[in-house]
């Protein structure tokens, strides 16, 4: 882990983290669950898009708030990567469904990439296991996105029948999660930077 001595200088900063399973992409939480604050104490940065509580993987926080913007506003198109395990095997047709878009509260989600991953992705155990049932097979999908609404992985996958149980962002345009494990952060480099300014 780094420490505060990271922002001395008055220099922006802009690191990558693995959230992990149960973790608030926040820093505070009046209800007392975890947050961002157990595993960063970098002061002057902040979440850069979202990851919900019950997803894991990649985010990027910055004290940056241009690259911020960047990084959050669809108009830029900043694909993001996830794997996702979801119930039953999908058709041609759910695919093909969520590569042109699927409406979600009346509204059209841009096409998206997917494909089937031949193999379960090396991924390490979740603190809470998958519900798991005998009788319906699961699989693992590589979605790709260009865009952030609220729960949206979910709630695609959701909408042509195959429920995501377990869901984990690897990329966020040219910056991959890589060897990070849960929990843990390192600083983006000067290429990764360029990377996402475009």
């Amino acid at each position: 882990m780094r420490h505060c001595a990271a922002m001395r200088g008055g220099r922006t900063i802009t690191i990558l983290f693995n959230k992990p399973y149960g973790v608030l992409p926040c820093f505070t939480d009046p209800e007392g669950r975890p947050t961002l604050a157990e595993y960063i104490d970098l002061p002057g940065v902040y979440a850069a898009g979202r990851l919900d509580q019950d997803s894991e993987g990649l985010m990027i926080l910055t004290s940056d708030g241009s690259l911020a913007h960047r990084i959050t506003d669809p108009e830029h198109k900043l694909p993001k990567v996830y794997w996702i395990q979801v119930e039953r095997v999908p058709s041609e047709e759910a695919l093909a469904q969520l590569r042109r878009g699927v409406t979600l509260s009346g509204r059209k989600t841009r096409p998206a990439t997917v494909r089937v991953l031949a193999d379960v992705p090396p991924l390490p155990e979740r603190p809470v296991p998958i519900r798991f049932r005998k009788t319906v097979p699961t699989v693992w999908l590589e979605l790709t996105l260009y865009e952030g609404m609220n729960r949206q992985v979910r709630r695609m996958t959701a909408a042509v029948g195959h429920p995501t149980v377990r869901l984990m962002r690897v990329a966020i345009g040219l910056l991959r999660l890589g060897d990070l494990k849960p929990g843990e952060w390192r600083e983006a480099t000067e290429r990764e930077l360029a990377a996402l300014r475009g």
